[in-house]
């Protein structure tokens, strides 16, 4: 069950400090958009420096899928 899922130790503050930057932000269906554009990005680019320190590989990218409700493929994965 994912909610058992821990990555690191500050996952919780991870999580309510991208909810506090990213009120609007649906995850189950990305829009490339909120992640690339250069708006996107001024914000994307302070929210990751917080966690310089606290998480290793903090600036990492990944792959993401952009339906969740969809399997990884070439048109439905973006990397971010």
């Amino acid at each position: 069950d994912p909610k058992f899922l821990s990555l690191t130790k500050v996952d919780d503050r991870i999580y309510r400090e991208f909810r506090q930057t990213f009120r609007d932000l649906r995850v189950d269906v990305l829009d490339p958009e909120e992640l690339k554009s250069e708006p996107a990005k001024e914000k994307w680019r302070p929210f990751c420096l917080g966690f310089e320190g606290v998480v290793e590989d903090f600036n990492f990218g990944t792959l993401l899928r952009l339906d969740s409700r969809r399997e990884y493929s070439e048109e439905n994965t973006i990397f971010g």
